[in-house]
């Protein structure tokens, strides 16, 4: 992006900086992507022995073993965030899942938590059943002093505090309960407070395991979960979806600042609105048309965006023919008399219903698909249901990934979440500002690139996914990658660094095993005389930008000393680019009892 000035931009634009997901089928946003253009399913059909519910229930002939299982619902790294191993097994796995997401976007986003001034808003959802069905509440009488402290690991409250308080930030934490509109209600509220002032960065999300973990859900006819296990959006065949958990993640700023402050964009947050059925004609918890519909039309008209120029539609899309003709038609009435203008889809039919998080599935692939500029296929969409009419709407079913060619000339998307009890959300997100032709990187100009982690395995894990990172996008730029580096990461105990001169240099030094190139690390840096360097507040200042001068100070920052990267890119134009997040060391964590 150019610093063009922010009165270039609508000031109600909220940029989506850094993301992050872990869902059924899918560790990463990448692999997420993948499984989504691919249209792959990642509901699991479980053997009886893997299902840990009561018996009599598994016997029951209208039980459905199919679930969404979360792989590592139940392990985390407590290590990077300075937690002992009893506090982590008595955070939920919601806690330890959100707070690790919250760190990824982060660093997706390229910014070091130890280096962030700003007033970082985090606004979460979450399953208040979760933690009762973890284990007991800790009781003060018979634990002890230490149950207030458990306490805090244990409850859903304090979720979004917990994450600012472990990764060292100040701000606003609002951890939210909204059924299964709660990760669109999280990003509504972020976005408000990004827009009043009252945050500079914010992170919005939302978690849900269902425990017990891996499950499946016993079916009752006309409700919303599936006869056979499988979520078919807007199919003549469709029952219902599948249970899933996971955990999403953004980091959001102002378009403006972003544009700045050199940020990466994936998509734009162009407007967001929430509403509540109340007391309605439709029976409790199902969609009220002319509600939902007021809903839709209102994101659009914060955005102030007309319906026609939105050419994605991610439903809420329950697999249920009654629920989908609701969504459908409340849909219609909000976009208006035109047809044919926009593609409609549901993820329910590849990673079933996340609860408190299955917005930010939604959320997740639309933004993908901006970004991407991609449609993926609805999948378990083999005989569309006729009832919906979609012929004199202004949807048209995604049955195959496609490439995305808007009539509008611009790419927006609306994505709609639904909740028992009557809550409506609908966010609408617009592709990011376009790149404006920069300069060609000076070609041979010696750069240096940083890594570091808690110990020597984390960071042969750190050099092994940045080096296959680079080999498989030839796009990044040198100067944008060790931007990234040296001022988006958190600084650890075991270092590494080289200066490079080129892409493939970098490659080579983060070969493993190279017995050639410019990279040292902890342990097998060459001493050097770190008086000699000039010092401000921040640590090291260089003494210059040619090899010899990064050179020393790749040692010195090597050896453990606290180097200004900040005045290093001084009268730079590099930009924030994604790359691979600190490769946690999971273990398990599991606590019932107190």
């Amino acid at each position: 992006m150019t610093e063009s000035p922010e009165q270039d931009y609508d000031p109600g634009d909220v940029a989506v900086i850094g993301m992050s997901c872990r869902t059924p089928g899918a560790r990463t946003k990448e692999q997420f992507w993948d499984n989504l253009v691919h249209g792959r399913e990642s509901v699991s059909f479980l053997a009886k022995d893997e299902i840990m519910v009561d018996e009599t229930l598994i016997h029951n002939p209208f039980y459905v073993r199919a679930c969404g299982v979360l792989d590592g619902y139940d392990r985390f790294d407590p290590t990077v965030f300075g937690i002992s191993d009893r506090m982590a097994s008595a955070m939920t796995p919601e806690n330890r899942l959100f707070l690790e997401s919250a760190w990824e976007s982060l660093e997706d986003g390229g910014y070091d938590p130890d280096r962030v001034r700003a007033e970082v808003g985090i606004y979460g959802a979450n399953n208040p059943q979760t933690a009762a069905l973890y284990g007991s509440p800790p009781d003060r009488a018979s634990v002890g002093p230490e149950a207030i402290e458990a306490s805090l690991a244990w409850s859903p409250d304090t979720m979004t505090s917990n994450a600012l308080y472990y990764m060292g930030l100040t701000g606003e934490a609002v951890t939210l309960a909204a059924v299964c509109a709660g990760f669109h209600y999280a990003v509504h509220l972020a976005c408000q407070s990004l827009l009043l002032g009252q945050t500079d960065l914010a992170i919005a999300g939302g978690a849900m395991v269902r425990l017990p973990h891996p499950r499946g859900h016993l079916w009752e006819e006309n409700r919303v979960l599936s006869k056979d296990g499988h979520c078919r959006p807007f199919d003549a065949n469709g029952t219902g979806t599948a249970l899933s958990s996971g955990v999403v993640t953004l980091l959001l700023k102002p378009v403006a600042r972003a544009v700045a402050d050199r940020d990466h964009i994936y998509a734009v947050v162009k407007g967001s609105a929430v509403n509540n059925n109340g007391v309605s004609a439709m029976a409790y918890g199902l969609a009220q048309p002319e509600r939902l519909s007021a809903c839709i039309a209102a994101a659009m008209e914060v955005g102030g965006i007309t319906p026609d120029t939105v050419s994605m539609y991610e439903a809420n899309g329950l697999g249920l023919p009654v629920t989908d003709e609701l969504e459908v038609h409340a849909a219609t009435m909000a976009f208006g008399k035109q047809t044919g203008t926009s593609s409609i889809g549901g993820v329910k039919g590849n990673v079933g219903h996340g609860g408190v998080v299955s917005g930010g599935f939604g959320a997740m692939k639309a933004a993908l698909s901006l970004y991407h500029r991609k449609l993926p296929q609805t999948v378990n969409l083999t005989e569309i249901n006729q009832d919906l009419d979609f012929p004199s709407t202004p949807f048209v079913p995604q049955l195959e990934s496609a490439d995305w060619e808007p009539e509008s000339g611009i790419r927006r998307a609306g994505i709609t979440s639904l909740g028992g009890g009557g809550y409506n959300a609908h966010l609408v997100l617009e592709e990011p500002p376009a790149v404006a032709e920069r300069a060609p990187e000076a070609v041979g100009r010696p750069r240096l690139a940083t890594l570091s982690a808690m110990d020597d395995d984390a960071l042969a894990r750190q050099c092994a996914r940045l080096k296959d990172w680079l080999a498989a996008d030839p796009g990044l730029r040198l100067d944008d990658v060790c931007f990234s580096l040296t001022m988006g990461r958190k600084v650890m105990d075991r270092r590494w660094a080289a200066v490079v001169r080129s892409r493939e240099e970098l490659i080579e030094a983060l070969s493993a095993g190279s017995t050639r190139g410019p990279a040292v690390t902890t342990g097998h840096a060459p001493r050097v005389d770190v008086e000699s360097f000039p010092r401000n507040d921040h640590g090291i200042v260089p003494s210059g930008a040619d090899a010899p001068a990064l050179s020393g100070l790749a040692a010195a920052w090597v050896n453990g000393e606290r180097v200004d990267f900040a005045s290093l890119h001084l009268g730079e134009t590099s930009h924030r680019v994604p790359l691979p997040t600190y490769p946690f060391q999971p273990r398990r964590f599991w606590r019932t009892d107190w």
